[in-house]
């Protein structure tokens, strides 16, 4: 029972360490830290120029990330490409192979006082709203992969993803067959998801994400046995006129967060 503490303890650990790392947090420790080095009176002169440094590389540093063109240029290297399935083809789906659909959750807004109740996040909206489409278009059944993220983990009131993507498909007159509600993270998505399709013989799936998210995506499905066939969405593309894409921003920052957050997720589950 102590081990199993102490996994769990580690698990919720992720979100924490993850925002600490990340921009801005991690750049804005290495500008407090330079300053810090930089302070006059506090250490030997030879601190100086290199805290300094440490500081304004920094700043720039989270300047440049919060450029949404920053942002496009490291999701177009720095993290495994997967093309789009051109809108004609998912009606060619299932002579594909394919034998269903599957969504992996995006987050969930626990309080959203103007409906009353929790509400998927946008992440998990975009993904379902897309996933819907491939499964009607395709004639699939559809499956979806969303429990409490580690960041909730512990909280028996946080509602699931799954619980709010259920109200979502019903207003749209669809069926989710597939429900994983209990996941904490995209490599319990998919051993969730395995567990639930192999007694029915499936083997090869749609998946449906953000095309960011995908490259990890793909890894533990296919670690897990299943044979995917990457269904991206929402990629990080030029969204408006050059000058404003190198001003720094809210959504270049997020974008640049994403990316760089599954990248370094690649890097350690290798």
């Amino acid at each position: 029972m102590a081990d199993n503490r102490t996994m769990i303890n580690a698990g919720e650990l992720k979100p924490i360490l993850t925002a600490l790392l990340m921009p801005p947090a991690g750049l804005l420790i290495c500008v407090a830290l330079g300053i810090v080095l930089a302070w006059p009176g506090r250490w030997r002169e030879r601190w100086r120029r290199p805290g300094l440094g440490l500081a304004l590389f920094s700043a720039v540093g989270l300047w440049l990330l919060s450029c949404h063109a920053v942002a496009v240029m490291l999701a177009g290297t720095i993290l495994p490409q997967f093309r789009a399935i051109e809108p004609e083809r998912l009606a060619t789906l299932r002579a594909q192979g394919v034998q269903a659909v599957v969504v992996l959750g995006g987050g969930v807004l626990p309080l959203a006082p103007e409906y009353g109740q929790a509400q998927p996040a946008s992440s998990t909206s975009a993904r379902l709203r897309y996933g819907l489409k491939v499964a009607r278009e395709s004639g699939l059944a559809l499956g979806f992969a969303g429990g409490v993220g580690w960041a909730a983990a512990g909280d028996d009131a946080h509602p699931s993803e799954a619980s709010t993507a259920v109200r979502m498909a019903s207003e749209t007159m669809q069926v989710i067959r597939w429900l994983d509600a209990q996941s904490r993270d995209t490599a319990e998505n998919a051993q969730r998801m395995r567990l639930l399709l192999k007694p029915e013989g499936i083997e090869k799936i749609a998946l449906v994400t953000h095309a960011w998210h995908m490259p990890r995506s793909v890894s533990q499905f296919e670690r897990v046995g299943f044979e995917v066939l990457p269904a991206p969405m929402g990629f990080v593309l030029p969204r408006s006129r050059p000058l404003l894409e190198w001003l720094p921003s809210t959504q270049g920052l997020q974008a640049s967060q994403w990316v760089l957050r599954e990248w370094l997720a690649l890097r350690l589950n290798r």
